[in-house]
This record gives C-alpha cells, structure tokens and sequence, in this order.
C-alpha cells in the first residue's frame, strides 16, 4: 500500500462526516457510458503528450500512466496553482445547464399544422368579410373569435405537455454529489463537489456518493465495493480493485477500476484521481442522449396527421371548385356587381372550409384519453402524457428490466443447505425460505414443504441466525416515509440479517410469530440486535479478495466464539468439523461429507444461479482479544445459503397475459447471462428448456453480421449485459422493424431509452429524472399493471376510432349540405356560426360519451393493430360517404321542404328557389326578402342536429347492431344526446341566442318533419352494418383509395 498523505491522521475516517446524505427517491444515480473521455486541451499537453489519448481509455492503463499524464504526486494531490489550471481546461464539475426553448416559440409551434392554419385563414378571412360587408360589433367578431379561443384551448394542452418533458434534464442534477474529501496541497479537506477538477485525489468512504468520474490508485481497506444496480442491472455490489482492465470493447461491468459518478460506496475506503468532471462524465452523456433523443409521434397523432393533411387537400380542392362553378352568377344582380357576388361565393368557400374541419376533435380526443387515464390511474398506472394512452393499444414489443421490475431487486435468501447427521441416509439437508424483500416477513418449510414451526429449535439454522447478524456490517431499518424497509451497506449482508430476523429466538413457544406484534421500526433489527446484545465483538478481520471471506470474534460469557462466512470454496477448505442439525453434535468433516457439500453448492450456484456464502465458526481460546489470518483454521462448517434477487409473484401470469395479446416480451439486464436465464426459468412464462438463438450478450449482438442480427431481434426474450447505451440501441432497431416498443426503467440511466421508446414506463420508486422522461408511471412498480394498462389502452383507442369515425362522417355531411346547395344555385342552407356550433357542441358531446362505450370482453385476445392501420379503412371511408351524403341531402331537403311544402312557408316552385338571385329582375307573388327568412335555415340545422344524434348511436359499435348493443349499454351516451338537444332548444327558442345563430323557433309539424328526414340514418347504416359482418363486405375493397391513408385491410370489431 501507498504511503498516506501528510497530515492524514486527523482525518481517521473523514468521508463518513460529510458524505452520509441520502440521494434523493432513495436510488442511486446511473450512468451512460458512452466512453470515458478526458479532452485534455492543448495547453495540457505540455504534461504530458499522449494523455489525450491515453485517458481515453483510463480502464486500460496502469495507475502510473494516470497519475503521469496529470502531473500529480498521489501523495499530495493538485496544488492549487494546477486546479485552478484544470478548471480553466475543463471547467466545473456540474452539469452546464441547457437554454430551454423560448415561450413563445412553444406556442407557435402549436400552430403549425395545415388544418390549424386553415381555421386561422378562416377566420381572419371571415373577419375582413364581415367588416366589407358594414357587419360591427358581436357579429363581426363572433366567428373568428370562436374560432381562435378553440385553437388557444388546444395550444395550452401542448405547451404543458412540452414543458413537462424539459423537466428531466433539470432533475439529473439533483444526482450530482454535493461534497468531496480532496487531497491538495498533500492535505485532506472537505471541498464543494463542485470544486474537483480532473488530476484531483478524492478519497470514499462507505456511504459516500462518488462526486465524479474517477480511476482507482490507492486502496485503504482490504476492499471496495460500490453499489452501481440502477448503472449495470447486476443485482449486487462491485468489488473495485486497481489493476487495469484488458477487456476489448469494455462495458460498464468490466470496468473495475473505474468509479463512476453518482455511484454509491457500500464498503471499504479507497482514492481515487478524478478523470471526467461536468458533462464529461458517465451521468453527462445522459444528458447528452436526452438531448439527442426526440419525441416521437404516436401512431394515432400520425394517423389523423396524415389524415388532416388529406382533409386539407381534398377542403382546398372543394372550396376552389365551388367559387369557380359559381363564376357566372357573380353577376347576378341580387349580388349588386361582379365584386360583391364573388365577395358572396367567397363566404360560402368559407363556410364550407369550417363546415369540412371538424374543429371539435382535439378537444374530444383529449377528452377521451383524459378520462382514459382517470380509470388508468385507478389500476397503479399514471399517465404523464396523454397521447401514450393510445399508445399502449398497438404496442408489439415489451422491453422490460429485469433487476426492480421483474425483479423485487432486494436480495434474500432462498435456500439454506446443512448436515443433517453423518449417520443419516441423506447427509444433506435443504430449507426453503419465503419472502422477496427486505420486510423480516417469511417463512422457513423443510425439505418436503412442510412449515417450521420453530426454526431457532434446529442447531444449524440458530447457528446461521447468530452468525448472519454477527458476522455483519450492514443495517436494515424501517423507512416510515416510503412505509418499506431500507439498507444500509451491502445488499447480501442485508439478506442475511433478515434470514436471522425470519429465524427468530431460541427458548420462546411463541417464536416467531410473537415478533409481529413489535412496531415495524422495532421489528426491523430485533433478533439481530439480540445477538448483538448477547454477544460483543472484539475484533474484526475484513473481507479481502485473496481470503474470500471475513471473520469476526465475539465475546460472551468468558467464551470467544469467531464466526466466518465467505466464498464456500474458501470456508469449506478451512473447516476440519461440522455443525448437524439434528442433535447438534460436531463431528469430523470427511472426504465424503465434504464432497456432497461440494456437489450441493455446485447445484445451488449452477442449476439454480443463486449466490451462494458459506457460514462457519470456531472457539478460540479464553481472553482472546485480536483476530489473525492464521486462526482462520479448522473451522467448524454451520452450512450453506443460497441468495437471489426473487422474482415478483405476479409476473409469470402478466407475461403469459402478454404472450395471448400478441405482444413479445424481452428482458433487458446487466446481469450475466446465466444468472438471468436463470430468472426466466424460475418465472416460468417462456416455456423454454433452452434459450439458444433466444439469448444475446450485448457484445455477442454486436458481432452479429447485419442480416443475422435481424433475425436475432425477431426470436429474442433476453438481451444480457447491457450498457444504458445498448437499451436505446435495442429500442432503435426494434423501430426499424415496425414494432411499437414499451421500454420500462426506474434509473438514471434509462432516461434516454425511455424517452425513445413509442412508450416509456418508470417505475414509481425509480429516479424522478426517469419519471420524467417517461409517458406512463407504474405507481406499484408491478409488470403486471403494465397488461392492465395495455388493455385499458386498446379500449380507448377502440372508442378513440368510433368518435373520429362520427365527427368524420358529420363533417361530410356539412360539406354535401353546402357543395350541393351552391352547385344547385340555393340560398346559404348554414351559416358559419351554425356549422361551429353543430360542430363543437352538438358534436362534441356525443363524441365525448363515445368514449365511454365498454370495452370487447376480448379485448385482450386479438393481436395489437399494426401501426400503419388508418383511423378509417377502405370500407369504413365509403360507409361514412354514404352516411354523410344522407346526411347532407336530408339538411338539404329540410331546407326545401319549408320553401315548396310548408304550411308555414311561401310555396315556392323549386325553380324559383334556384334561381332566387333573380328575383328582383322578376314579378313575384312574394317578396324577395323570403329568402332571407329564418326558418329554413333553422329546418336545416336541426335536421342536421338530429340526424348526428342518431348516426351517435350508429357508433356504439362498429359493426355490431342496436339490436346487439342496445343505447341503454352506454348511458352517457344517452345523457350526452339529451343535453345536446337541451342545448338545441335552448337557441332555438332563447331570444339572444336565436339571434345571434339566426335561428327561430320551430313548430311541432316542423319537428315532426325533421324526425322525418333524421330517423332513416339508423336504417341505412344497419344495412351496412349487415354487409360488414358479411364476408363480402371485409372483402370489400376501392380501387382508387390512397394507399397511404387507408391500409389494405380493415380490422373488424367481434
């Protein structure tokens, strides 16, 4: 070892002063290495001419080379004059903070779609109309005004989505450390975080964050370990060691030397020379990735942007069209010039264009996926973007974490392996334990499943329970904030102190269920600080790599006792007795007993991948106060225990669920691979014996020819030893391929995953960086809420199709109603202001209810939707053409009905209604100003009012008929419809409002001929209905349908 530092020996331990804060959500910061770069600048290179590219790579070299290649005395550190030189070089250790996007470009940017642009061109366009036309005050501003207050609605939803997203960035600094013990100047102080600069001798501790990126040169215990599980998946510490890593092509878990920031110190003390500050750290490239990583569309978003797009088109064809067929009756004198008459055709364009947009659908969209994640929430699933929601309903590859997710990630102890007797047929033993996390709740059953009623009865087992909580360095304890229990230090220590709390006391009946009546902070520790009271320690031999084991030596009742636990090669090579666990007696440990052992812990850590330590004692002579290497002999073996990261109980159904909805599973781990197939086995979903061809390492993936790899993505469930990097990798090529991919994480270091991936869920116990990037939260970190939430996701975007379809086919009828009446020379049937309304409020509505139409009872069973499927297919298009030319033509013969037929009306002949711009040039036995009267215009807007109450209920399914699905099975609906026509009356026959939406009140042979004209819409779309349940409707196919728009096959309802 190194000499220490002058004036050292006032600082015995100062790490553990300053560094023992806790890191915020409890986890430990990860990291994505994307290389552990050292930019050293010109002026550097002075030191040293081939440090720029020997820190490159400090995993590599000696730690000569390091200190070399900046200048330092590992004895003294930097001096100050060499910091403040390394800090101009490289700048400070924080994270540099990213300009946000400006306000106002945010909102601007919500305005860029054509269909957004259209409506403002509207209604701007109606503005300037009304002002030619002398129209001042509410009614010049009515329109336009509805208009942008809709587009503002819609605005503010995307501004708050978009800022949301900016969070995670913020939050990573929340994982930087906020203190670090330096060597400068050859003395030890305590400095900002903020102050290291690369050069820089930081000295760790156990519970000490590491504040940077850092290369290991000195070791001041026998060992160091770091707790790194959210960074590599592994589900234990790494030991760190000095030497330099040979591993070509190194990932995370191969560098051993390196310390990365953010990083948790479990055990040991060491220093370490600060390689990477800021944003050149492992925690920087996160950040970076972050930045690199766009939002991607969902499928739905794409779909009605395509759509819109063509809607936009097919608007602007329509409205041209209808100026340019109307340019002989420019003239017409009742438009008093050719000016005002192309002013007249003008307005009509425009109302057509507001008629064919279907304003309302943001906000219906909104709204249906809002009420989604209501019910969502309710199941532990926490939508933080709403569009996910229908996300979730195409989603064909779950990219799941293994350690936290499939995983408690909290080792226990599973099995425990003793001697019986060597007198016994069986010489071994096995005992089961149950309970997968740190809570001292669990059971202990024998070799045949039975329950041990008392297992401090059993020598071995009370022998394993005083060793464990002895032979310890960790703490468990009760977090009444998060209501779990919490470690402290390292994670297979932890397990064996809740081993010895499952176990109980000897010399008490009641054991150990009177332990449940203690309070959960009194609970967490009792047995274990039982022994501890029982028992002093005296001396401590610490683990080291060489031994492969510690020791401590305790003190009770003028009897030295020495127990060991370690690497079972190790402590059973030492031992020359064992303990037998049924009467207790020590006998000779001999050749055959040893090799049964031996066969048992090969089985526990092979066949079953658990992690396995051997436990064992001795008694040592009276008055013995020091421990050394040699009394590390002939030990007494107690027995084996076997621990593991368990899996949850509710994941096997969850996948299988998974599996029969179509949608692959792959687990995504930095453990190693047989560890993890292991865990696939034990969970028991894949059903395979072998996971060859199904099985990848990261580097065995990238070695793969292009082809090959391919293939690999297409058969894969496990993907092992993972770097952060990897994960995104995975989820990219997974897109290439067409599938919709859910990644979960619950660290750091999966932010940049989990924003790429079409879905991102964190868990409710991950980091808040995580969270943030993600769109879905697991409040109960359970896999299983994601199958819940995949099959609340297909029923909202069911309901999501079947309202876009109604608003769809409504807005076809507006434009028939209007297209047809200008080609055929008619009086405006609807004014703009009456098609915003029947648009926003008589439509919205219903829609909205839509939403609450109950999910197939099988909605779990079909496969998810490709995401090329159009929101509306090749049959649907041409059934919503014939819904919405119905629709159209009965608002048009409303209209005629009241000139030629109505008691109420002029009676007209039809060739004066159209050619009504000549009247003044004709003698008439009416005015001419009948054509400006209310109450045709009124006929028309509530036929077309009710007629969509009708088609609404034409949308309870499908393809499925009323006589199937019944209006009562959706009472919103019902209520929607009700109010809708409340809302109807109420301009109708309210003076202001009648007013300003130029409508008058109707008598009842008025509505008895609306109902007329509305009603048959059921008839016609059950006879559709019929053909889509009919072969020859799925068949059913257009020859000159946009292939981009609608796919080549409809996916029908059951």
């Amino acid at each position: 070892m190194q000499k220490r530092a002058p004036g050292s020996a006032t600082f015995q331990n100062p790490i553990k002063r300053p560094c023992h804060e806790t890191p915020p959500n409890s986890d430990l910061i990860t990291l994505l290495n994307l290389s552990l770069s050292l930019p050293l600048s010109k002026t550097s290179c002075s030191r040293n001419s081939s440090s720029d590219s020997s820190m490159e790579d400090a995993y590599a070299r000696s730690v000569t080379e390091v200190l070399e290649a900046f200048g330092v005395d590992p004895t003294k550190g930097l001096t100050d004059f060499q910091a403040v030189e390394n800090a101009k070089i490289y700048g400070r250790n924080v994270l540099p903070q990213e300009g946000s996007t400006p306000f106002w470009k945010l909102i601007l940017k919500q305005f860029d779609d054509l269909l957004v642009k259209i409506l403002i061109v509207a209604a701007i366009v109606s503005f300037v109309l009304a002002l030619i036309d002398g129209e001042t005050g509410l009614a010049a501003f009515l329109e336009p005004s509805v208009i942008l207050m809709i587009l503002a609605a819609n605005a503010a939803v995307g501004v708050i989505t978009e800022t949301n997203a900016e969070k995670a960035l913020e939050e990573l600094r929340a994982y930087q450390a906020d203190v670090a013990t330096v060597l400068r100047n050859g003395c030890l102080s305590i400095l900002p975080a903020t102050d290291l600069v690369p050069g820089d001798i930081v000295e760790v501790g156990v519970g000490c964050k590491v504040p940077a990126d850092m290369r290991m040169v000195e070791m001041l215990s026998n060992q160091l370990r770091v707790d790194q599980a959210i960074l590599t998946g592994e589900s234990c510490s790494v030991a760190k060691e000095l030497e330099s890593t040979l591993a070509t092509n190194a990932v995370h878990q191969d560098k051993t030397n390196i310390l990365f920031s953010g990083t948790i110190v479990v055990a040991g003390r060491a220093r370490a020379i600060v390689v990477g500050v800021g944003s050149n750290t492992a925690m920087g490239s996160i950040r970076d990735a972050m930045l690199r990583t766009g939002d991607e569309a969902t499928p739905l978003k794409k779909k009605l942007d395509e759509f819109g797009t063509f809607l936009a088109k097919v608007i602007a064809g329509i409205c041209v069209s209808v100026w340019v067929v109307n340019i002989g009756h420019f003239r017409d004198p009742s438009h008093g010039g050719f000016l005002r008459g192309a002013i007249h055709y003008f307005k009509i364009a425009v109302a057509l264009a507001v008629a064919a947009i279907p304003e309302g659908l943001p906000a219906v969209v909104t709204t249906c996926l809002a009420l989604g994640t209501k019910r969502m929430a309710r199941m532990n699933a926490i939508v933080r973007s709403l569009p996910s929601v229908e996300t979730l309903g195409c989603t064909t590859v779950i990219c799941s974490d293994k350690t936290g997710t499939l995983t408690t990630n909290m080792m226990s102890v599973s099995k425990i392996c003793v001697v019986r007797s060597p007198h016994h047929g069986t010489i071994t033993t096995e005992y089961t334990v149950s309970g997968t996390t740190y809570a001292p709740e669990g059971r202990i059953f024998d070799a045949e499943g039975i329950q041990v009623e008392f297992p401090a009865h059993f020598p071995c087992l009370l022998h394993i329970s005083m060793c464990s909580a002895l032979c310890n360095e960790s703490t468990l304890q009760y977090n009444p904030d998060k209501g779990n229990y919490d470690k402290i230090g390292e994670s297979t220590e932890v397990a064996l102190r809740v081993l010895a709390e499952k176990v109980g006391l000897p010399g008490y009946d009641s054991m150990p269920s009177a332990l449940n009546m203690l309070s959960k902070h009194e609970r967490a520790s009792y047995c274990n600080h039982y022994w501890e009271n029982q028992f002093k320690k005296v001396s401590l031999l610490e683990f080291s790599r060489d031994r492969k084991m510690m020791s401590v030596l305790c003190s009770r009742k003028q009897q030295e006792i020495m127990f060991s636990k370690g690497a079972p090669e190790s402590i059973i090579s030492r031992c020359s007795n064992i303990l037998c666990n049924d009467d207790g007696s020590v006998v000779p440990l001999t050749t055959a007993i040893r090799a049964e052992l031996e066969s048992r812990f090969h089985s526990l850590a092979g066949k079953e991948t658990l992690r396995c330590l051997a436990l064992a004692l001795k008694r040592m002579p009276m008055g013995q106060q020091t421990l050394s290497f040699e009394d590390e002999r002939e030990l007494t073996f107690i027995g084996l225990v076997g621990m593991l990261d368990p899996p949850r109980k509710e994941v096997r159904n969850a996948i299988m669920s998974c599996m029969s909805a179509g949608i692959r599973v792959i687990v995504v781990t930095g453990d190693n691979k047989s560890t993890a197939e292991s865990l696939c086995h034990q969970i028991g979903a894949f059903d395979l014996e072998d996971f060859s061809g199904r099985s990848y390492t990261a580097s065995e993936f990238e070695e793969l020819p292009a082809m090959q790899q391919t293939l690999a993505l297409q058969r894969m469930v496990l993907f092992t030893r993972v770097e952060p990097s990897h994960k995104k990798m995975l989820v990219e090529a997974l897109q290439h391929q067409n599938e919709v991919v859910a990644m979960t994480g619950d660290g750091v270091n999966d932010a940049p995953a989990l924003k790429k991936a079409d879905i991102g869920i964190a868990m409710g116990s991950g980091t808040a960086v995580a969270k943030s990037a993600s769109d879905m939260v697991l409040a109960d970190d359970n896999f299983a809420s994601i199958v819940v939430a995949v099959a609340e996701g297909r029923a909202i975007y069911n309901n999501t199709k079947q309202f876009i379809r109604y608003m769809i086919s409504s807005n076809i009828g507006e434009v028939v109603c209007i297209f047809v009446a200008a080609v055929l020379g008619m009086p405006e049937t609807l004014v703009p202001v009456q098609l915003l309304w029947v648009n926003l409020v008589t439509d919205g509505l219903p829609a909205t209810a839509i939403g609450f139409n109950k999910p197939d009872s099988n909605v779990m069973m079909a496969k998810p939707r490709k995401i090329n499927e159009a929101v509306v297919t090749g049959w649907l298009f041409f059934r919503y053409l014939v819904i919405g030319a119905y629709v159209g033509l009965a608002t048009i013969v409303g209209y005629i009905w009241w000139f030629v037929y109505s008691n109420n009306g002029p009676k007209l002949p039809y060739y004066d209604l159209v050619n009504f711009d000549t009247c003044s040039t004709r003698e008439t036995t009416y005015p001419c100003s009948i054509f400006g009267d209310r109450h045709p215009s009124t006929v028309s807007m509530t036929v077309l009012v009710v007629v969509e109450m009708f088609n609404a209920l034409n949308n309870l399914s499908e393809n499925q008929s009323l006589f199937t699905i019944p209006p009562w099975s959706n009472l919103w609906l019902l209520a929607s419809i009700v109010l809708t026509m409340i809302l109807h009356m109420l301009i109708l026959y309210v003076e202001p409002l009648s007013i300003l939406f130029s409508v008058t009140p109707l008598s009842w042979a008025e509505w008895l001929v609306v109902l007329y004209l509305s009603f048959p819409v059921i008839i016609i779309d059950e006879v559709l209905k019929f053909f889509s349940r009919n072969s020859r409707g799925a068949r059913f196919n257009f020859r000159f349908r946009r292939p981009d728009l609608l796919p080549k096959k409809e996916v029908r309802d059951k």
